[in-house]
């Protein structure tokens, strides 16, 4: 009798170790977990076993709160007390280089950094580009930013435009790398057309879901040479150890920090490579809500029939809720967000299988569903689109009643070319 109750309870527990501390046995699986491991990043090798690379050199680094060493230390710190290391300028992004709130430079003035007093420029605003005078007497520029896997995030772009302004003066590059947070397998969305090259959001010819790391895309865009004018660049990348292409941020060992204010959880970031672009059009992306880009909605949206129409689509990994929220600014924003303060008919995406979802074909399907019902009312910002999606086919495609299956099957032969030119680069 006691073995049997014994060998009941064990049941139990395995059913519970195997639904996780968020799902009851027999629901879907939101989040596949593997064992936590030891990631070593780019940046904790750097002034060990690749100390070579900044040793003697005058150094600028481009950076923002994300690099850190294993121990918290900030890298702007840690090379400025390394010896036989000169840094000498620091470049951020406009959440300082530190912190990862809104604080932005006004363009055309020079910030100090706090703690070492060295100069800061901010590539955030009307420069992306690093001039001359600002590299003036540098050896080395190191780049270590941790992205989120998707083309318009800014810094990928930027890492372009870096390279770019080293190439014509002849400086090196040392790239740190860092784990594709969505893990180094999903491959989705248009392809940069040739019109939209070197921009903020679409410096190279890349998917909008590329499935790189950050050392990776540097190693495309020299390899192939997708630097402006077929330039290349002295470059060096230092690898991470223990980071599979399958793995997740969170299965990394890694400390979580938000990539940017709005991106909270790995969930957000899952979802804002889809979601955001909600951004070009009159709709909420969620911001102001505990889920920003998990959730998109509008005054006007009857978000009961959107839910339908997203459900028959049958899209792998993900379900969709009717939902009412308000936006609401927080701490942490800059400026209120997209129309705070009003109550909004919503669509809450709760992702189901992570490895199954594909996050850019739901962002365009929720957009589908969004125009669908309301062509009317939706006011499009082509700017931001143009930055978000880099081709004018997006849009064309849905204001002619395509489906989202039609327009993913648009981009499936570029995509399949592109996963052959980027296997040469791929270092894990």
């Amino acid at each position: 009798m006691i073995a049997a109750h014994a060998m009941f309870l064990a049941t139990l527990l395995s059913l519970h170790l195997a639904a996780g501390p968020d799902r009851a046995p027999g629901e879907p699986r939101a989040v596949d977990r593997a064992p936590r491991r030891a990631v070593q990043v780019g940046a904790d090798r750097l002034l060990g076993e690749y100390a070579h690379l900044v040793r003697g050199k005058r150094v600028a680094l481009v950076a923002n709160h994300s690099a850190r060493l294993a121990d918290g230390t900030h890298l702007a710190d840690a090379l400025f007390r390394a010896p036989g290391v000169r840094l000498t300028v620091l470049f951020g992004m406009n959440y300082d280089i530190r912190s990862n709130d809104y604080s932005v430079t006004p363009d055309g003035e020079v910030a100090t950094d706090r703690t070492t007093g060295l100069t800061k420029y901010d590539l955030y605003g009307e420069t992306h580009k690093p001039t001359p005078a600002m590299l003036q007497g540098v050896d080395v520029i190191v780049f270590d930013i941790q992205e989120v896997g998707a083309r318009f995030y800014e810094h990928i772009n930027i890492l372009g435009f870096v390279m770019e302004a080293a190439s014509e003066l002849g400086i090196r590059v040392v790239v740190l790398d860092r784990p594709n947070p969505i893990t180094g397998i999903k491959v989705e969305g248009f392809v940069t057309d040739s019109a939209t090259r070197f921009r903020f959001g679409s410096y190279a010819p890349v998917p909008v879901v590329h499935g790189m790391t950050m050392g990776e895309l540097a190693r495309l865009y020299n390899g192939e040479r997708m630097l402006r004018g077929g330039r290349t660049v002295p470059l060096d990348v230092v690898p991470m150890t223990g980071w599979t292409r399958a793995m997740w941020y969170d299965e990394t060992g890694l400390a979580w920090r938000k990539p940017s204010p709005n991106l909270l959880t790995l969930g957000s970031v899952l979802a804002y490579v889809g979601t955001c672009l909600f951004e070009a059009v009159n709709v909420s992306e969620g911001r102001g809500t505990d889920h920003p880009f998990e959730t998109i909605g509008a005054s006007w949206l009857d978000h009961t029939r959107a839910v339908a129409l997203l459900r028959d689509l049958n899209l792998p990994g993900v379900r969709f809720e009717a939902v009412e929220f308000t936006p609401v600014q927080q701490p942490y924003h800059g400026r209120p967000p997209k129309l705070a303060g009003e109550r909004l008919r919503g669509i809450r995406l709760h992702v189901t299988d992570r490895n199954a979802f594909a996050p850019y074909t739901t962002g365009i399907a929720l957009l589908w569903a969004v125009h669908t019902l309301h062509a009317d009312k939706l006011v499009w910002n082509d700017a931001v689109l143009d930055r978000l999606v880099a081709t004018p086919r997006l849009k064309a495609m849905l204001q002619a009643g395509k489906t989202p299956d039609d327009i993913a099957g648009a981009w499936r032969d570029e995509v399949r070319a592109f996963e052959r030119v980027r296997g040469t680069y791929l270092l894990y």
